[in-house]
């Protein structure tokens, strides 16, 4: 069973940056890839990014690809989302997820994702 705690949420200005961090325990980190989703108010939760189990690949939906980074640390047991260049349309909850690209992680699919965190709120005005 792997926990997961997400931190770094907050109220930011468009334009401004972000860096979320997600900390897992309880299982063993290195084996499950990562990814981040988010939830906007009335929508469906969406697939933001995704990093393989050792760092190597990555995937990000197309509408951050450029402005966020996400990386992760085996040793720390941590995954992060560096969000540069927020826009309005970033405000939702964020994610953190552990799971298998080979299922479909990187392509948002969320029943490859076997754990999820409780969500941070990210608000972006203008």
């Amino acid at each position: 069973q792997v926990q997961l705690v997400e931190s770094g949420g907050g109220l930011v200005q468009a334009g401004g940056s972000l860096r979320l961090s997600c900390a897992a325990s309880g299982g063993t980190f290195s084996t499950y890839d990562m990814g981040w989703f988010r939830q906007a108010p009335g929508k469906e939760r969406e697939f933001v990014a995704a990093i393989t189990r050792l760092g190597i690949s990555t995937s990000y939906v197309d509408s951050v690809k450029g402005r966020f980074t996400i990386s992760r640390d085996n040793v720390q047991n941590a995954v992060w989302l560096q969000m540069n260049g927020l826009k309005t349309e970033d405000t939702a909850v964020y994610y953190c997820a552990a799971g298998r690209w080979s299922a479909g992680l990187s392509r948002g699919n969320r029943a490859a994702v076997d754990y999820w965190g409780q969500g941070t709120q990210v608000t972006v005005s203008s």
